[in-house]
């Protein structure tokens, strides 16, 4: 009793100590420690969550060196955290079973975007936003590797390339880059500053720091590289319709390089990221079928025949369809009518609120949720009238997302495959296509909406990102119904070309979570999948060896997002 109560006493003094010399370097109002306040940041937007001893707000990239310094020194467990969007639990604790104190990091506040050599690249700071990067690419007429971005808003681009998220954009591929200044911790427990984003910025951390956020370089100047800033190969390995291996998926060792891929396990500065030109003409191509086997013979045609591949290619059940159009409503008028910055200032003001009103025990949970809903509902139906037309007639559907050259080459599939298959399309206005793009933009928040909203229905959340072998011909009938029938909702939809599916799932109450989850993962390994496909590991997945051993390389001594992939949580991976 005596030595615990020491060890107790000697814990808080140390996290004191800690905060001292924390605040030294971002000033008091940059640290948070009561558990109210740090709730949204221990918390995961869909599953996960734990104990943290504090939340650091550093404001540029020598206060998150000096942060990380002082973590260590302490023996700390790090998490870094940008916008929290992550859907696996990845970016907060995940449990109690820790063997030190959490400090999570979160870095939003370090959001520079440089431009380098007219456009053709961008170095991206922890905190940049996918929505940032593409806005301050569209005036120079480049654009980023994808365009839906996270199936949350507001993610980071760093957090893309940590996760290897992205691929939507089948001529892009998935975020990838081997340019990348990180801090890293040796197995003797030294904290290292890593510099190959092929930049001289000079020896030391403080020079390679201060002269990246001071743009001490010419940005117009930047020297070529052999190595690779974006997924060039992508586009040429999606077409390999016969592969039994799917086209990607987290633990694919080539495209785990440093940050691409690190979950964490290293602190990220900053990223060198290739851009691409934004076309001249796009044509939304909006299809429907009550036979999904239609697509199937769909996908193979355009990607053993099209000479040019449609930018885009993304298929939604009616159940994420209907999803969307329910619980996403808020957000897609958000962004439509006030643009998608207006958004994050909403979410801002609702974590806010959440926050302050968590405490009240007279009010229900989820009250802002409930009332944006309400809301929601009474407004009339937002969405194009010709795609209501289809999904009332339908139960499949795809949207074709095409540009320039390959325009003329989608239409003609779909003209003549449609005189053989039960399918229909229609090419949508200028107004249908960025409704219908944006409808399937949003559509990821509505499993969490759903399970706020029946809470006394649903049980947890079950987010599967699930990449299928590019030969699956069967990919519409993989779950048994036995399997589905223990869910109270579920949502089904995917980036079609890719064979990459996220079938989000709320469990019904009582049902086994564990056992249910390890019987679905089962079914998916006899089906040659492979899981994640470009969410990471999370808490959700067990890191198989390919992957453990890359974040072991990484991390040595398990400082960084420990437990990450199922793997220990313990100094040294004891």
């Amino acid at each position: 009793m005596l030595l615990g109560k020491v060890r107790y006493f000697m814990r808080n003094y140390r996290l004191v100590e800690l905060e001292k010399e924390l605040i030294t370097i971002v000033s008091k109002v940059n640290i948070l420690t009561d558990p109210k306040k740090t709730q949204f940041y221990r918390q995961g937007i869909r599953v996960g969550g734990g104990n943290a001893s504090m939340v650091v707000f550093p404001q540029n990239l020598l206060q998150l060196w000096k942060v990380l310094r002082i973590c260590i020194n302490f023996n700390k467990i790090i998490i870094m955290q940008a916008a929290n969007t992550g859907l696996t639990g990845g970016s907060t604790p995940f449990g109690n079973e820790y063997d030190r104190d959490i400090i999570i990091i979160n870095t939003v506040s370090i959001n520079q975007l440089i431009v380098l050599n007219q456009g053709m690249q961008v170095l991206a700071f922890p905190g940049t936003t996918l929505f940032q990067l593409e806005d301050n690419l569209r005036p120079i007429g480049r654009g980023p590797h994808s365009i839906i971005g996270s199936s949350c808003i507001g993610a980071s681009v760093i957090g893309g390339v940590c996760n290897n998220s992205g691929g939507n954009l089948v001529n892009r591929g998935p975020a990838y880059t081997e340019l990348s200044l990180f801090a890293q911790l040796t197995k003797e427990g030294e904290l290292i500053l890593v510099n190959h984003l092929g930049i001289e910025l000079g020896e030391s951390p403080i020079e390679i720091l201060t002269n990246l956020e001071a743009i001490n370089f010419d940005p117009n100047k930047v020297s070529d590289t052999n190595k690779l800033a974006s997924d060039l190969d992508y586009k040429n390995r999606v077409r390999d319709i016969n592969s039994q291996i799917p086209a990607r998926f987290n633990a694919d060792k080539r495209r785990l390089f440093e940050s691409s891929g690190c979950a964490g396990k290293v602190a990220v500065f900053a990223v060198r990221l290739d851009t691409f030109p934004l076309p001249k003409k796009e044509k939304v191509f909006f299809v429907g079928t009550k036979d999904p086997t239609d697509f199937t013979d769909l996908r193979v045609k355009i990607l053993s025949e099209n000479k040019v591949l449609p930018d885009m290619g993304e298929y939604m059940h009616k159940s994420y369809f209907d999803g969307a159009a329910k619980y996403c409503k808020d957000n897609f008028l958000f962004i439509k009518y006030f643009g998608t910055k207006s958004l994050q200032k909403i979410f801002r003001f609702k974590q806010f609120l959440d926050t302050k009103l968590s405490g009240l025990e007279f009010l229900p949970n989820n009250i802002t949720d409930i009332h944006l809903q309400f809301f929601s509902d009474i407004l009339p139906n937002h969405l194009p009238k010709r795609v209501c037309e289809y999904r009332n007639k339908f139960e499949h559907y795809m949207i074709f997302l095409a540009s320039d050259d390959s325009i003329d080459c989608i239409r003609k599939t779909l003209n003549e495959e449609r005189l053989n298959r039960n399918f229909d399309f229609f090419e949508c206005t200028e107004d249908e296509g960025k409704d219908v793009l944006l409808h399937r933009y949003v559509a990821g928040s509505a499993p969490s909406r759903y399970k706020k909203l029946n809470s006394h229905k649903a049980g947890e959340l079950l987010p599967l990102d699930i990449a299928l072998p590019r030969n699956c011909s069967l990919w519409h009938d993989i779950l048994p119904e036995y399997i589905l029938s223990q869910m109270s909702e579920s949502f089904q939809m995917g980036h079609f070309l890719c064979m990459v599916f996220h079938w989000d799932f709320v469990v019904k109450e009582g049902v086994d979570f564990n056992k249910l989850k390890e019987s679905i993962f089962l079914i998916l390994d006899k089906n040659n999948a492979k899981y994640p496909a470009e969410h990471n590991v999370g808490h959700i997945y067990q890191a198989d060896t390919n992957l453990s051993s890359f974040y072991r390389n990484l991390d040595p001594t398990n400082s960084f997002n420990a437990g990450i992939g199922k793997t220990s949580k313990k100094k040294n991976y004891e």
